[in-house]
């Protein structure tokens, strides 16, 4: 006979806990997704919480017919695609063989590569590096600098020593396959929850990314989407603060649109993350607990 489980106090009480972070994480969201579709006026008045008031797409239609936040976004789309790419092109290529016990120098290299966790030159000497290297308003600025991040190579490294068996390695080399072709056919094809999972991280990370392209992008056919969000919100603000003072200024953008805006932005990653959860989920402790 099959014994039924019974609903403990204590499964309530972690069933509770789950819905209020669920709850936490999805409200602002949901507010944003309200304002965006509501009308000027409730939205000035505050009634606007979790659901749309007085509902309209106005703020979308003009966010839609804004060619220049089209364009930003096609830009952005290119931008991290070729930028996760590369990363996990160059991560991959640095993490196998470091994952060998047998290379030689590999405790220099890899102190070297941690050493980069810590410590950094600056600001200024990386703006002025960048100027030396004549990548000022040029879209490699916004791939280059970044391609490879120690932490995530780190994970990458311990998936490949504690993961995929020696002895497969070993197999492979006896039917006279190369160094190339075992990362090719069999590293590469048993890792896919480790490789989905950092292409997340490096894909959002870069979909985020405003901060360089702040500092060293001037031409603004080359700003990336959430470089116009932060110039919007920016202006917006000083606008308000210039009114408040007593002083003319241009019209404030409207709270729909800004709304609109942020989640034009937002959608497209959330829409990714779907199709690569069965590998985010299963990869995305990978490393945490073993040596």
């Amino acid at each position: 006979m099959v014994r039924r489980s019974r609903f403990t106090l204590a499964d309530g009480m972690i069933v509770g806990v789950i819905s209020v972070f669920v709850i936490a994480c999805l409200a602002p969201f949901l507010h944003i997704a309200a304002v965006s579709l509501s009308s000027s006026g409730p939205i000035t008045s505050g009634k606007v919480t979790l659901y749309p008031v007085g509902l309209s797409f106005d703020a979308y239609t003009r966010v839609l017919s804004d060619l220049a936040m089209l364009r930003s976004l096609g830009f952005t789309v290119l931008l991290t695609a070729s930028f996760t790419a590369l990363a996990m092109l160059m991560t991959t290529m640095a993490a196998y063989p470091l994952s060998k016990a047998g290379l030689k120098g590999r405790s220099v290299f890899m102190y070297v590569i941690v050493f980069t966790m810590f410590f950094s030159g600056g600001l200024i000497p990386e703006y002025l590096l960048i100027k030396e290297l004549n990548l000022l308003d040029k879209a490699a600025v916004l791939v280059l600098p970044g391609l490879i991040s120690p932490f995530y190579m780190i994970i990458m490294i311990t998936f490949f020593r504690s993961t995929i068996p020696e002895s497969l390695h070993e197999a492979a080399e006896i039917d006279g396959c190369g160094k190339f072709g075992i990362l090719l056919r069999i590293v590469l094809p048993l890792s896919l929850p480790v490789l989905a999972t950092l292409s997340l991280f490096y894909a959002v990370g870069r979909w985020n990314g405003f901060r360089d392209a702040l500092f060293y992008i001037s031409n603004q056919n080359l700003y990336p989407l959430q470089l116009k969000l932060y110039q919007m919100v920016m202006n917006n603000l000083i606008s308000e603060v210039t009114l408040a003072e007593g002083a003319a200024v241009k019209e404030l953008i409207p709270e729909s649109l800004k709304a609109a805006s942020i989640m034009f932005a937002t959608l497209p990653i959330l829409i990714v993350y779907p199709w690569l959860q069965r590998y985010f989920v299963s990869g995305l402790t990978l490393g945490s607990v073993k040596g």
